[in-house]
């Protein structure tokens, strides 16, 4: 099993990583598998004023079609209430990463906010990103159980274009 994960992580560890036997290590190793599996943010940037802003949001995913792909993208308060989602209606898998706008979210400009993947067959990713639209963005690890029950929350997907 192993091997396997070695195979699929070649183009992003050295192969020396790989051969470790210790347990951090393979703790570490189960991490890193966990984020190939998910959809990651790697940037927002946002537009508009105080109230009614639309966010530009950057996603990495290991899409392989309607089977694996990310669904959505959405805004979260500090406390995990759900902001605003966009549904992504179809994968990406010839456009990796992607950018898809959203909003509008109600907002002000110094109000925190996360920004969050979700994977349509392995749900969220620890990895986000935290800010506010007067300060910027920056990337965070969420709590493997933050705000989970909003996977369950409408919008939700209604199927996969393709």
């Amino acid at each position: 099993m192993k091997f396997i994960y070695c195979l699929s992580l070649l183009t992003t560890m050295t192969l020396g990583a790989c051969e470790s036997n210790d347990n951090d290590s393979n703790t570490e190793n189960e991490e890193v598998a966990s984020n190939l599996e998910a959809a990651r943010i790697v940037s927002v940037t946002s537009s508009g004023n105080e109230n009614n802003y639309t966010f530009n949001v950057g996603i990495s995913s290991p899409d392989t079609g309607c089977a694996q792909y990310a669904d959505w993208w959405e805004a979260i308060t500090e406390d995990g209430a759900l902001l605003y989602r966009r549904i992504l209606a179809h994968s990406h898998v010839n456009e990796q990463p992607f950018v898809r706008s959203g909003g509008t979210i109600p907002i002000t400009s110094n109000d925190t906010v996360i920004i969050r993947a979700h994977m349509n067959n392995s749900g969220y990713a620890t990895a986000a990103y935290i800010g506010s639209v007067e300060d910027g963005f920056t990337a965070t690890t969420l709590a493997e159980d933050f705000a989970q029950n909003l996977a369950l929350t409408v919008p939700l997907p209604n199927g996969c274009a393709f």
